[in-house]
């Protein structure tokens, strides 16, 4: 059964990485299917987040796969990072905390250097404005509390959330991540401002500090 038609017949769930693949690839390559060129790409790109997040000149190089194919793909990653945001909007409540994290994950997860981001929220906890604040290195960013005070106030935030990448793959929070957020939660807290967690987003987990108890 082709992937289109188990899609109708059994729903998208029943689908595997690589029959989701097939779908957007729409063809194979004369005597190769549809499905040999996506699993062919999947042990490229190792699984199919590296197939989405794969530049056109990575994707191109691929036999079968030319402009069309790779514009195909990256309008489905901008399709569900669009779906995403839709429920960030500014002036919704953060109220279901996997859309969140699904929203954290689209916009982080992808870059190779550590990059530290605030949801600045008002006094019932819908979304003011989301910010990426400080770029650092693979090995760490440079987080200023004074500027994440100054932006808070800047936008009249009532409480934040935190949240940072680990280019690593590994959501563990390190010691230096425990460190800056007790700084932050002290210098908010002169000036009244909760912090609400702060979320470490890794490869295929995003570990809370609310939930560990580490706030």
């Amino acid at each position: 059964m082709m992937p289109r038609e188990k899609l109708v017949k059994n729903g998208v769930e029943s689908l595997s990485d690589s029959e989701l693949l097939a779908i957007f690839l729409r063809t194979g390559l004369p005597g190769s299917g549809v499905l040999d060129l996506a699993d062919r790409l999947l042990a490229e790109f190792q699984g199919l987040r590296g197939v989405m997040q794969a530049n056109e000149t990575k994707l191109t190089s691929c036999r079968g796969i030319g402009p069309a194919k790779s514009a195909q793909l990256s309008a489905a990653l901008e399709m569900t990072r669009r779906f995403l945001q839709a429920g960030m909007e500014k002036g919704e409540s953060i109220s279901d905390p996997e859309i969140t994290r699904q929203f954290l994950q689209i916009q982080l997860r992808g870059y190779t250097r550590e990059v530290f981001a605030c949801l600045f929220l008002d006094n019932q906890h819908r979304l003011i404005k989301y910010e990426e604040l400080f770029f650092g290195t693979i090995d760490g960013a440079s987080v200023h509390p004074r500027e994440v005070v100054k932006k808070a106030l800047e936008f009249n935030a009532a409480a934040v959330i935190f949240a940072h990448n680990h280019p690593s793959g590994m959501s563990e929070p390190s010691q230096a991540d425990r460190r800056i957020t007790e700084r932050l939660c002290a210098a908010l807290g002169l000036v009244e401002i909760r912090v609400l967690d702060h979320l470490v987003v890794g490869d295929t987990e995003i570990t809370s500090f609310a939930e560990r108890g580490l706030l």
